[in-house]
């Protein structure tokens, strides 16, 4: 099997270049033309092996489709359309280039559907295998999406399911705690997984309206918290509202349950706040587990009400969920 350092960065990067367009690359930079009157968007996001991805729980080829929608979520996020990406990697000498070249083809698979090319990148070489890949999309000024544009009595809407990736996760770490699970079920929450959707398709339907909003890569809890710090607002999660995947009903108690969707992370649907009209007609025209969860308030906090009133409301904070570097 060739390795990586067999071959040196230029015969690795001659490789990889039969994944770009050859009009785009060979210069120092690519060149994008955007349309008149549009915004560019650029996000870079970063994977590390052990910490994003895991040969025990990712092949190559879902490690790079999960690294592509990442990053495009990140643009729908913000409203705006993929134009293209770059890709950095940094790589051990003795890893094989068939691993490199399932990574490309991963990636390539979940760009593919939306029209998005490769356009260039950097190789390094690195003790530990990472990823690092900046997006660029476009936007119209009027229509960019902003964690920081909510607003006292917005509704507040989810795209679809949460939790799905994280237990999807937990069953590729032990099997055996899906047992009472259906093998269609197990097979659903393991590809939200391995092969996320970035909820593009949302885009068309949203109104011609202010919208505040950001993706739940980092979990519900965490988007909904950072919209209100960066608006200055506080927010009503109803618990019974959150949509959660119908194989957690015989699965997983309503306490892990709700853990899953609030904190598990990765399931790259969109959190948005609009007004309570324009609201329900997303919700309508995107059907699939899209509902609206709760309301913005006043109020700086952000508070989990549940439907049991002998329940306290719980005040949510960014310190619950995960964070780098937290011990």
């Amino acid at each position: 099997m060739t390795k990586v350092k067999e071959i040196g960065e230029q015969g690795l990067l001659e490789r990889l270049q039969r994944f770009c367009p050859s009009d785009v690359i060979g210069d120092d930079a690519a060149v994008l033309v955007t349309e008149a009157g549009q915004s560019l968007v650029v996000t870079t996001d970063m994977l590390v092996d052990g910490v994003h991805f895991s040969d025990a729980t990712t092949s190559p080829e879902d490690a790079g489709w999960r690294a592509a929608a990442a990053n495009l979520s990140d643009l729908a996020a913000m409203g705006a359309t993929p134009l293209g990406i770059t890709v950095a990697l940094g790589l051990p000498g003795d890893l094989s280039v068939s691993w490199v070249e399932s990574l490309y083809q991963g990636m390539t698979q979940c760009l593919q559907q939306y029209h998005t090319p490769i356009v260039g990148g950097d190789v390094v070489r690195s003790p530990i295998t990472s990823l690092s890949i900046t997006a660029f999309g476009q936007v119209h000024p009027n229509r960019i999406i902003r964690r920081s544009a909510a607003q006292v009595g917005d509704a507040i809407v989810v795209t679809g399911v949460h939790g799905a990736s994280h237990a999807g996760l937990k069953l590729l770490l032990d099997p055996q705690i899906g047992k009472d699970l259906s093998t269609a079920q197990k097979t659903a929450l393991i590809k939200a997984h391995q092969r996320p959707q970035p909820r593009l398709d949302v885009l068309s339907h949203l109104p011609l309206i202010p919208i505040a909003g950001m993706d739940s890569s980092d979990g519900l809890a965490d988007a909904v918290l950072q919209i209100c710090r960066a608006s200055g607002v506080g927010a009503v999660i109803r618990s019974s509202q959150i949509p959660l995947p119908t194989a957690f009903d015989h699965w997983l108690t309503p306490e892990q349950a709700l853990n899953y969707a609030l904190y598990g992370g990765e399931d790259f649907e969109l959190v948005l706040c609009l007004s309570p009209d324009a609201a329900t007609t997303l919700v309508k025209q995107l059907g699939q587990g899209a509902t609206i969860i709760g309301t913005i308030t006043s109020d700086t906090r952000v508070l989990l009400h549940h439907q049991n009133t002998k329940i306290p409301d719980q005040v949510l904070s960014l310190s619950q969920g995960f964070q780098h570097f937290s011990q």
